[in-house]
């Protein structure tokens, strides 16, 4: 009985020829040939991996079947991954970047499977990484840190692409921005300083351009219709494939360049500026103006401080015509100066509390 056990042992050489037929058929499923693990075959793997994980020492191989493991993951990296994405570039590299990350997560996926009594047992005795970590940090380290600059100017040509309306993947982007939250395991270190960061920079940069454009082109309520349309794009940007941690800080930069950087210049524009829509009671327009403003610090004081000055300069229209009218003998021997002057404050009144309780 004892010659017939160690008769079923497997020795190293003969274990890791099985498990390497098997991982050598599972890159090829992976690239998408048409192939697939027999049940036979399938069987064969994961029972040869568990003998060579329970049987007794020195015939236990678990640590050298973890660094097979590890070593198959790098190998199809550097042998298949790596060279993909070097042939492409911009979008092209963006979709080959996705298309990757599907593949590794699948094949990590197959590994498991095969691998599960070692992942199930020897990770907590040998206090070394699970091998689905193992798996991420080898993507991390060896394709998304060599790619992360390249992804990150072709995600942002693309948004700019967007801005300047040209229809773009959207799905594509949601995809490859989620990916630098997937490589730090749902925080968002990566996201922040390998993307985030750089979008904001170029969409301040892209905004001031266009507002700088904007300022002498455009008539206030031209502007502001721009203005407020543009923040409701990216609001609408975040949505559909940006993390919503960024849409505080992505409105807050498209602000400062469309409104507060231009505060006095839009607000003061001859003909068409603040004072001009009160003169001319351009509620829609006046009202875009309190929308937009009221969102910044301190951005509705120069608003509040025109309409001050407007409302009190035609107040003292009416004081003048009163004092007029009365200095006028003919006019006043009626007395009906003072019931006119009443009259018409009372309506003046009335026609700013309309504003006022628009924008309250």
């Amino acid at each position: 009985m004892a010659e017939e056990a160690e008769e079923k042992k497997i020795e190293l050489e003969e274990g890791m020829e099985c498990v390497q037929k098997g991982l050598t058929k599972l890159k090829i499923i992976i690239q998408g040939q048409p192939e697939s693990f027999t049940a036979e075959e399938y069987v064969m793997l994961y029972t040869t991996i568990y003998n060579m994980c329970t049987q007794k020492a020195p015939h236990d191989y678990s640590q050298q079947l973890y660094d097979k493991y590890q070593e198959a993951v790098e190998d199809y990296i550097t042998t298949i991954v790596l060279p993909s994405l070097k042939k492409k570039h911009d979008e092209f590299m963006l979709k080959e970047l996705e298309k990757r990350w599907t593949s590794h997560k699948l094949m990590v996926k197959w590994l498991l499977k095969f691998f599960h009594y070692l992942d199930r047992f020897f990770i907590k005795r040998a206090e070394v990484p699970a091998l689905n970590e193992v798996g991420l940090t080898c993507f991390r380290d060896l394709v998304y840190q060599e790619v992360k600059g390249r992804a990150t100017d072709a995600v942002i040509a693309l948004i700019d692409q967007e801005r300047e309306g040209e229809q773009i993947d959207r799905a594509l982007l949601r995809n490859v921005i989620n990916l630098y939250i997937e490589m730090g395991k749902g925080k968002m270190e990566y996201y922040v300083n390998d993307f985030e960061e750089a979008m904001l920079r170029d969409s301040a940069a892209h905004y001031s351009r266009k507002a700088a454009s904007w300022i002498f082109e455009d008539s206030c309520p031209e502007y502001m219709l721009k203005a407020e349309e543009c923040l409701k794009k990216e609001k609408d940007r975040v949505s559909h494939y940006l993390h919503s941690s960024s849409e505080t800080k992505l409105l807050e930069k498209v602000q400062n360049q469309v409104l507060v950087a231009y505060t006095n210049q839009l607000l003061e524009k001859e003909d068409s500026g603040c004072r001009a829509l009160l003169r001319d009671e351009k509620v829609d327009d006046l009202s875009r103006m309190y929308r937009l403003f009221h969102k910044i610090p301190k951005g509705l004081e120069l608003v509040a401080e025109m309409f001050k000055q407007h409302v009190a300069a035609e107040g003292m229209v009416l004081v003048q015509q009163a004092a007029e009218a009365a200095n006028n003998k003919a006019e006043s021997l009626g007395g009906s100066h003072e019931q006119d002057f009443v009259k018409n404050a009372f309506e003046l009144h009335d026609k700013y509390m309309v504003f006022v309780k628009l924008f309250c």
